[in-house]
């Protein structure tokens, strides 16, 4: 099982001829609303690629179309609170290259309390189970604090990037998840090598040019599918999603590696964030076509 405290977004995303220069007013090709937030897309990755996940997050009185939007993906809508915050949202530009720029408002993401992550941790056995981070959300560095001491495994994707607040995650993470510049930023940082720290498990995403997953002294690379990308919006999220559904349950890596590239290849081939997700189904198809 993994839990996950994550956000919750809407997606507002707007289709432009390339990206604004400063100071220039461009009109949009198109618009669309999604389902998104860096943590409710990894959730639903880690559903379609066959996981078991249980969300936990908060939205706000405007909240509803984004409760059906989960429910339909096929996750429980239990663990996800309403509060008085408005339920967080971004504004997404994408241009005719499928590059994508993203302004976030927080909102009901950083309205989760002690009381609610108290009351989730006390609901599950530490034993086997994974709890999954990112920045998206307040209270990170407490809620990884806690579990550690209840004994669960700590996976943290370390986005959008600070690094101090890295920094504060690492002697209670089990699983850091950065991108090659991340990477380069923390590393810098730290002033040394992310695998010459105390992190048992590191996955680095590079874009066109694949991942690469350290853990204890082997490293592991997988190159990317070559795919026409529509939107790249997400795909980090469901490479790391579609990683630990199969990782945390004992997948090798190189296994778990080739899945998720191959995830996250048909994700940015498709408009949106979580529903373009593929499900396990696809994926599985798609890597026999290759292997044939």
């Amino acid at each position: 099982m993994i839990i996950n405290f994550g956000s919750i977004n809407m997606d507002y995303v707007y289709r432009v001829s390339a990206m604004p220069a400063p100071g220039e007013t461009l009109a949009a090709k198109s618009f669309e609303r999604f389902l998104g937030g860096k943590g409710v897309n990894q959730s639903i990755a880690i559903h379609k690629s066959g996981g078991d996940v249980a969300h936990v997050g908060a939205v706000g009185p405007d909240g509803d179309w984004v409760l059906g939007k989960i429910k339909e993906q096929g996750l429980s809508l239990s663990l996800i609170q309403e509060v008085t915050a408005s339920t967080g949202h971004a504004v997404i530009l994408v241009d005719d290259e499928g590059e994508n720029q993203i302004v976030i408002y927080s909102g009901a993401n950083l309205e989760l309390t002690f009381d609610q992550i108290d009351d989730v941790l006390n609901s599950f056995e530490s034993k086997d189970n994974w709890i999954l981070l990112q920045n998206e959300t307040n209270l990170t560095a407490e809620i990884a604090m806690k579990a550690k001491v209840k004994g669960f495994k700590v996976a943290y994707a370390a986005a959008p990037f600070e690094a101090e607040a890295a920094w504060e995650m690492i002697g209670a993470v089990d699983l850091l998840a950065v991108n090659e510049g991340e990477a380069a930023q923390l590393s810098e940082h730290l002033g040394v090598a992310l695998d010459e720290k105390i992190i048992p498990h590191v996955l680095i995403t590079k874009g066109a040019a694949g991942a690469e997953f350290r853990a204890k002294g082997q490293v592991f690379e997988q190159s990317a599918f070559g795919v026409a990308a529509t939107d790249t919006t997400g795909a980090g999220d469901t490479f790391l999603g579609a990683f630990l559904a199969n990782y945390c349950e004992g997948v090798e890596a190189n296994d778990a590696l080739r899945f998720a590239s191959a995830a996250s290849a048909i994700q940015v081939t498709r408009a949106g964030a979580a529903e373009a997700i593929p499900s396990k189904a696809e994926v599985e198809t798609f890597l026999k076509e290759r292997d044939n």
